[in-house]
């Protein structure tokens, strides 16, 4: 197994890291417990990368990773641990405010390091951009804290290759997290080139499609109680029967080659470059087992082209977030 870098001077880290928004209440209940069976599972399989943040469940998932690392002292040693800052949760409005000073990513960042019981983080991320400050100036601010020696490295999520250019011009960027997967080709339209280009690692969020590219989606009724799937375009009606239906081949294809639909999924996205890290999260031991599977699959050109034919770019019915859920995430083609 080979192991990938977040970023050209960064850590080495397993080929697929962990997404700890799965340790919140985001897509079903779960509990420490849980949570700490999957940390337990990750120690044993050697992956290393866990990618968290100071919202998901409102500083739930970063205490759960607290409390583990505290129970589990050589866990320090094994983790690189990843968190982000910028996003106040406005509950009165019909969106989120992003924060991109310098007072408030500190004071964020300080809370995440005390809810962790950490000192430094391996990798900060903005996690999301607030378009009236410069990029430069908030770049600026992040390097502040490699300086101070609360990050090892700096990131971004979701920003445009553009974007990506003048940050790193002025600190070096270790990663840029985006949604990728075989629902979601945007990066290949310029962020992961650049990405190679720089150094720069692509950590991959959402690299099932939302359990979309799985065995067990989620049911049509379980979306109804998740107030973010209730309202994505690719989970309403008549696109998520359609989703399902189109990926009927996909599900078959992967059996055909002795795997999971989602150890498929993230096999596809690791053959995609080496610079490419997905980050599947999940509540169940099972299902990160099937994750897995993707380490010791590699795919062949053969296998690559079978699978563009059987999902096509752009198969996918509905775009991948509604209008409330796009504020953020900058646009680039």
């Amino acid at each position: 197994m080979k192991l990938r870098k977040l970023g050209k001077n960064g850590a080495s880290v397993h080929p697929i890291g962990f997404g700890a928004m799965s340790f919140s209440d985001f897509y079903g209940k779960t509990n420490e417990a849980e949570s700490h069976a999957i940390l337990d599972m990750a120690m044993e399989a050697g992956v290393t990368h866990l990618d968290t943040s100071n919202v998901y469940g409102m500083g739930t998932s970063e205490t759960v990773i607290g409390t583990y690392l505290k129970s589990n002292l050589e866990s320090k040693d094994h983790f690189k641990i990843a968190t982000k800052g910028s996003i106040k949760c406005n509950p009165d409005g019909p969106s989120n405010v992003f924060d991109n000073s310098p007072e408030h990513l500190e004071e964020e960042l300080n809370n995440s390091l005390k809810r962790m019981g950490v000192d430094c983080v391996d990798l900060y991320y903005l996690h999301r951009r607030d378009p009236l400050v410069p990029i430069e100036e908030v770049t600026e601010t992040l390097a502040g804290f490699v300086k101070t020696g609360k990050a090892k490295s700096i990131g971004f999520s979701e920003i445009a290759p553009t974007t990506l250019r003048k940050a790193h011009a002025i600190h070096p960027v270790a990663a840029v997290q985006s949604e990728y997967s075989l629902s979601t080709r945007s990066p290949e339209m310029g962020l992961i080139q650049t990405c190679e280009e720089l150094g720069v690692a692509l950590v991959a969020f959402s690299p099932v499609g939302r359990s979309l590219l799985t065995d067990n989606p989620l049911s049509f009724d379980a979306i109804q109680g998740m107030p973010f799937l209730v309202n994505n375009p690719r989970f309403v009606q008549p696109n998520y029967d359609a989703n399902l239906k189109s990926l009927e081949p996909f599900r078959k294809l992967a059996s055909d080659m002795g795997l999971s639909t989602a150890g498929l999924a993230v096999a596809w996205l690791l053959a995609q470059g080496d610079h490419i890290i997905p980050i599947p999260g999940t509540r169940s031991t099972k299902h990160f087992a099937e994750l897995l599977q993707a380490v010791d699959r590699s795919l062949s050109e053969d296998d690559l082209k079978v699978i563009e034919e059987v999902l096509p770019i752009g198969w996918a019915h509905g775009e991948r977030y509604s209008l409330a859920q796009w504020v953020g995430p900058e646009k680039y083609c």
